[in-house]
């Protein structure tokens, strides 16, 4: 084929809040999961491939077998279900129930202290939300921390999608009696945007969103139907629109009708890529606080080459884009500042009204259009570093 035909095929490179054809998506989330492709797990329920702890501890340590374990597992987030379950990843229930404890203390914590405010994709005060919750737990009790992260299924369902040296976090969620389910919806990155934010990232980019971290959840107490694990749409990663899509009313009524949620048990680990539609389901009991530690891991090369003291540049650039005349500003603040809000400190800069919080980009246009002074715009700065600090 010469490269004008080709380039004639190609896809387009921007998409739109109404990309995505919902027939092509019906097919796709009507799929069944054929047990032939999963050989290692010991059953499927509702196209979820379940599999036991003690196998993937037993595959971690024959390189053959973790080999084909993890290429089993990336497939199933890439082309198959996108999620698994591992039964009792986290054997020892005594770290669980420490972890636990420690959990349960940063929480009354931090109500004391009024700390928070926000959340994603559900309203404030419809749970309880430890972010960071990886750094609070490993200096709470570092002898539990080594305990609980020393568990293989962890290891293992990271080293499948993102390959080594990724970048562990997690947030605790304590869905409380009554708590509403959340919007269904895709993760981070692409999925904490709104559909005009998203709309602005070519077409190959909402491709390349999906691989750079992967979901998980360690369950930290029984969890029957009634108090709402997660509600999965088992293949709809594999509908490329998703990110834009997902939000509107034909999507939404589908999942409504269609999603699954498995129960889980104390010490079960559930992994899924990002991309799948999925949302905490509603906590019907009068008495039960479904706790459920969140790991999000993300890619090792999601992170720029050089260290750059951006609030530094701005400082010194601040002055000069007050009174520019000739410059085209917009993109002089795209060379200059930090235009994504991640990662930050969710307690002190919760994404209060929205999915995340103002960028260091934002603070500068308000400045530059409200003609700030260079002291309350270097106080901003310097508020806003602060901040971004755990």
């Amino acid at each position: 084929m010469n490269i004008q035909a080709k380039n004639a095929k190609a896809s387009p490179v921007w998409l739109t809040k109404d990309s995505g054809d919902f027939e092509t998506f019906r097919q796709i989330v009507l799929q069944q999961t054929d047990p032939a492709q999963t050989p290692h797990a010991s059953e499927v329920i509702s196209n979820i491939p379940i599999y036991e702890g003690a196998l993937v501890d037993k595959a971690a340590v024959d390189p053959a077998k973790r080999a084909s374990l993890t290429q089993e597992w990336a497939n199933v987030f890439a082309n198959g279900a996108g999620v698994i379950v591992i039964r009792q990843g986290l054997a020892d229930h005594a770290v669980i129930d420490r972890a636990s404890a420690v959990f349960e203390d940063i929480i009354a914590e931090e109500k004391r202290a009024a700390k928070g405010g926000g959340d994603h994709f559900a309203k404030p005060g419809a749970n309880d939300r430890i972010w960071n919750s990886l750094e609070k737990h490993c200096l709470a009790d570092p002898a539990n921390f080594a305990a609980y992260y020393s568990s293989h299924g962890i290891a293992l369902a990271a080293e499948a999608w993102l390959g080594p040296n990724s970048q562990m976090t997690a947030q605790v969620n304590r869905v409380n009696p009554g708590g509403a389910a959340q919007t269904p919806h895709r993760d981070y990155h692409l999925g904490f945007m709104s559909a005009s934010q998203m709309a602005r990232y070519p077409a190959h980019i909402h491709a390349v969103s999906p691989v750079l971290t992967l979901q998980g959840a360690v369950a930290h107490c029984d969890m029957p139907v009634e108090t709402g694990p997660t509600m999965l749409l088992p293949f709809s990663q594999q509908f490329f629109e998703g990110y834009l899509a997902f939000s509107r009313p034909e999507f939404q009524a589908w999942f409504a009708d269609h999603y699954v949620q498995l129960p889980l048990s104390k010490g079960d680990l559930v992994f899924f890529n990002p991309a799948l539609m999925h949302g905490a389901g509603t906590n019907h009991t009068t008495d039960r606080y479904r706790m459920v530690n969140l790991l999000q891991v993300s890619s090792a090369f999601g992170r720029a080459m050089e260290t750059v003291n951006r609030t530094r540049m701005l400082q010194a650039l601040y002055p000069v884009l007050s009174s520019a005349i000739g410059l085209n500003v917009e993109n002089v603040i795209a060379a200059s500042a930090e235009g994504y809000p991640f990662p930050t400190n969710l307690d002190s800069n919760p994404p209060v009204g929205g999915m995340a919080p103002k960028t260091q980009a934002d603070f500068l246009r308000e400045a530059l259009a409200t003609k700030q002074s260079v002291a309350d715009f270097h106080a901003a700065l310097a508020a806003l570093d602060a901040k971004n600090q755990s």
